[in-house]
């Protein structure tokens, strides 16, 4: 494919300098000679050395998996950092644009399945076919720091990263119930199941399985990570605030309720609360957390998730309990599957069991109830049924006890009493009268004293389950020795290489459990015999530290050269899709703190600022290769040019939004650009003619109109570039730019239009689309006769002076609808645009025979009058 493409490119150029002269517009031709050239000079886009002295700037795109085609949609996110890069090449920046490949993961090993095509193969040859395409798309990266993280050069130290979080405690095994996607045969960290389905499969229920598996302890970093978020002004708001949610930080206080032996009485299935006399204790607990210990008053049951360790051993002598128990976890699994737990219709059971209040002494029921879930929180709860609505419909269903203890005074206080605003405690023994946030502090401290509780803060955020049983991924370097126990591989034996010439299978388990010379190895510690680890690390490893790599890719001593990586960082740009804001963005804050906790780094975050563009939509969803709706930009370069294609991509629409996708919007564009072709085509013998020469010091009005209208655009991209992004905008202002220089058409052709201001509008217009559209100004460039490239040509500088206005537009109102437009000096004030607005023969006869109540006036803006 590579060597036809290469003889294409050399047969359309051998005829491109003759066709260059054409002033018609064909970027096959232009493209393929102009991507020829750009080939034989492979420190093109290379970043320079730290001791360039100019301002370093690190733009990125997230790095996509390599399915093996490329859509609009993909091409929208990297026309977006590309436009950026070379706008800060041309600022005088040094500009690190690099691009590698997500190169693990499921995708490939079920292609291989369904292919007979080893994974690795299938890999290699999508990232070929990928990487072709982005350099006729005329993507300005820097290969040779090129990431492709299923090559050994790269996973080796994801291994090694392994290893020093096994050393620090942050990578740890444990037995846990875990998601489990049917489809993908293999585990799922909590960020990867959406709405209780698998994040690849949006129809797939995830399971729950108890399974031995690999944990990195991102909770370690709880609470730094939600802190950070409050240090990075320049994220979306939106994705900080999913970030905050998800990791949920809920300050409370733990409490133990001591469970009773035998029945002291025997209630009404369990609803009363007894009185505590001559109990004796069993010495088990139950621990709840609660973030309103100042309720504990109000507790009339305790309630346990199905699965509570508790329940499972009173269920194992009780044949009607596990009844209970059984169906409950049905439920659970039924509402997961229709995506509704929080809807789930209410269910419990007493068990027979009492449990004691630590503050009343109260021996409160023990239930349990399907809405509890096991793995949140500590799996039981106290029930308050007057301050809380789910346990006020439990109650409400079993009848169990209601007891309010908090109030609103003055107010009505309707059951169940909700918030805490102006609230204080009622019926709470000592602390009645207290207000809830002062009750709360002092009850914790009682807690604490007694040792029945503590105050303490949960997260909602999880260990980062990271076992997965799959073949193409890392292998987890770590090995089980029946003398040693579990021994990491030393650094010296790293890589462990991933086998090739696996069966693979979706059976679950490992594949890799099935390859003996894999599996047996021999323990570094004893020398004995040791069991090797067959689960693969999550992909999600490989794009939590990527960009690090490129800073130094080639590096074979170290993850990343450290001061490589002290210049570079934190990365001035990223740019990627709003789904990435959990799993990856998460996963990648977690590793730098890391990686600053090893030494190896001394930036806290990765990126200064985030930009998320929004999708490319078609047939109203969002374009992808399993929604089938995918538009191959290869189609539109054919069709179009690349230039155009690109210039699409960010011109229908603001970046941060969707865009439609729609063929005719590509050919508009296409035309637009072939309008500035021809343009500069014409008038680039008087441009050659002029050369340098300095701008004459009296414009006349025909060069005035033009110069205006063209540092009124350099100013507006300028700014767009520097604050806004609005791209759309951008090119919007050079067609209307355009517009007028094809309207004083003849007055170049004349002469009226001297050659020197030709030579400076001409040049300027090339500067200003060359971040756009860098194959077509490339050419009228060179066209010119400008012999160095533009990428590093500086970027044009308006002129305040030139860019000011002559006069002003203002709209006329009457009683807010438009009735005209006046023209007035750009510098008329305000009795100016009255004297002119009530001046004008069509307001005149708008208000002719009606009375002026009212003049509005904004000045230089709008004029509105007021009649009646």
């Amino acid at each position: 494919m590579e060597d036809a493409a290469k003889n294409t490119h050399t047969a359309v150029s051998a005829q491109a300098e003759t066709d260059a002269r054409d002033d018609r517009y064909q970027p096959a031709t232009i493209e393929a000679k102009w991507a020829e050239r750009w080939a034989a000079d492979p420190d093109m886009y290379a970043a320079e050395p730290a001791s360039s002295g100019k301002p370093k700037y690190y733009v990125l795109e997230m790095l996509p998996y390599p399915s093996g085609q490329l859509h609009m949609g993909h091409v929208r996110n990297y026309a977006i950092g590309d436009a950026l890069a070379r706008y800060k090449w041309m600022q005088g920046c040094n500009v690190l644009h690099p691009m590698g490949w997500d190169a693990f993961g499921l995708p490939a090993e079920n292609a291989a399945i369904k292919n007979n095509t080893p994974p690795r193969e299938w890999t290699i040859g999508n990232i070929a076919s990928m990487k072709q395409q982005m350099q006729r798309l005329g993507l300005s990266y820097d290969w040779r720091n090129e990431v492709t993280t299923c090559l050994p050069d790269y996973y080796r130290w994801n291994q090694w990263f392994f290893i020093r979080m096994f050393e620090r405690g942050l990578a740890y095994r444990k037995q846990s119930k875990v998601n489990w996607c049917p489809q993908c045969a293999t585990v799922l960290a909590n960020e990867q199941v959406v709405n209780g389905c698998c994040w690849r499969h949006d129809d797939q229920i995830v399971e729950l399985r108890n399974l031995e598996q690999w944990f990195f302890r991102t909770t370690e970093y709880a609470q730094e990570l939600l802190d950070g978020l409050d240090q990075l002004p320049n994220w979306p708001d939106k994705v900080r605030t999913m970030q905050r949610n998800w990791i949920g930080r809920s300050d409370g206080a733990e409490l133990a309720f001591e469970v009773v032996a035998g029945e002291p009485m025997q209630g009404d299935a369990g609803k009363e609360i007894l009185p505590a006399s001559g109990v004796t204790l069993t010495g088990d607990r139950i621990t709840v957390f609660t973030t309103r210990i100042d309720t504990i008053y109000g507790a009339t049951s305790v309630q346990l998730a199905p699965e509570h360790p508790l329940v499972t051993g009173w269920a194992a002598g009780d044949p009607t309990l596990r009844e209970h128990v059984d169906g409950m976890l049905e439920q659970q699994k039924a509402a997961r599957e229709g995506g509704d737990l929080a809807g789930l219709e209410k269910h419990g059971a007493f068990t027979g069991h009492y449990a004691q209040n630590p503050f009343t002494g109260e021996l409160l029921p023990v239930w349990i109830a399907n809405y509890i879930l096991a793995d949140y929180g500590t799996g039981a709860i106290m029930s308050v049924p007057a301050h809380d609505e789910r346990d006020w419909e439990f109650a409400g269903k079993y009848g169990l006890p209601v007891r309010q203890v908090v109030e609103v005074p003055g107010a009505e206080n309707a059951l169940p009493v909700l918030g805490e605003e102006g609230a204080v405690l009622v019926h709470s023994g000592k602390w009645s009268g207290l207000a809830c946030a002062e009750a709360r502090a002092q009850l914790s401290a009682e807690a604490a004293a007694g040792g029945y509780g503590r105050a303490t803060i949960t997260f909602r955020l999880k260990d980062w389950g990271v076992s997965r049983q799959r073949y193409w991924g890392t292998p987890i370097p770590m090995l089980y020795c029946g003398d040693c126990g579990i021994v990491p591989v030393p650094d010296d034996q790293l890589p462990v290489l991933l086998p090739e010439n696996v069966a693979i299978t979706q059976q679950g388990g490992s594949p890799l459990a099935q390859v003996p010379e894999f599996v047996n190895a021999t323990c570094p510690k004893c020398g004995g015999p040791a069991r090797r680890e067959t689960d693969t690390m999550d992909t999600f490893v490989d794009s939590s530290w990527y960009f690090y790599r490129y800073t130094s890719a080639k590096d074979s001593t170290a993850p990343f050269d450290k001061e490589a990586a002290k210049y570079w960082f934190p990365i001035d740009q990223y740019i990627g899709g709003v789904e990435h804001a959990i799993l990856h963005l998460i996963y990648s804050r977690f590793w730098t703190k890391v990686m600053r906790d090893l030494g190896l780094i001394t930036n806290a975050e990765p990126a200064e600022r985030l930009f998320t563009q929004g999708m490319v939509i078609k047939n109203g969803a969002k374009m992808s290769k399993s929604k089938g709706n995918v538009v191959s930009p290869d189609e539109m370069i054919g069709r179009y040019g690349a230039d155009a294609t690109r210039m699409y991509a960010l011109f229908a629409a603001p970046p941060d939004r969707d865009l439609e996708w729609q063929e005719d919007g590509v050919a508009g564009v296409s035309r637009f650009l072939a309008k500035v072709y021809r343009f500069v085509q014409r008038h680039s013998a008087a441009a050659l003619e002029a050369g340098d020469a300095a701008l004459p010091e009296q414009p006349n009005a025909d060069e005035q109109v033009v110069l205006r209208k063209l540092h009124q655009c350099i100013r507006k991209i300028t700014e767009d570039f520097n604050d806004r992004w609005h791209f759309n905008t951008c090119i919007a202002a050079i067609m209307e730019l355009q517009n007028v220089l094809t309207g004083a058409d003849e007055r170049f052709a004349s002469g009226a239009i001297r050659p020197e201001v030709t030579a400076h509008v001409l040049r300027r217009v090339v500067l200003l689309l060359a971040p756009f559209a860098p194959y077509m100004t490339a050419e009228l460039w060179a066209e010119l006769g400008e012999s160095g490239g533009l990428l590093r040509t500086p970027w044009p500088a308006f002129d305040e002076a030139l860019a000011k206005a002559s006069e002003l537009e203002v709209p006329v109102q009457i009683n807010g609808k438009l009735r005209t437009v006046i023209k007035l000096a750009a510098d008329a004030g305000e009795p100016a645009m009255r004297e002119a607005a009530l001046g004008d023969e069509r307001v005149l006869a708008a208000i002719e025979g009606k009375q002026v109540v009212k003049m509005i006036v904004v000045p230089g803006k709008l004029v509105n009058l007021v009649v009646r």
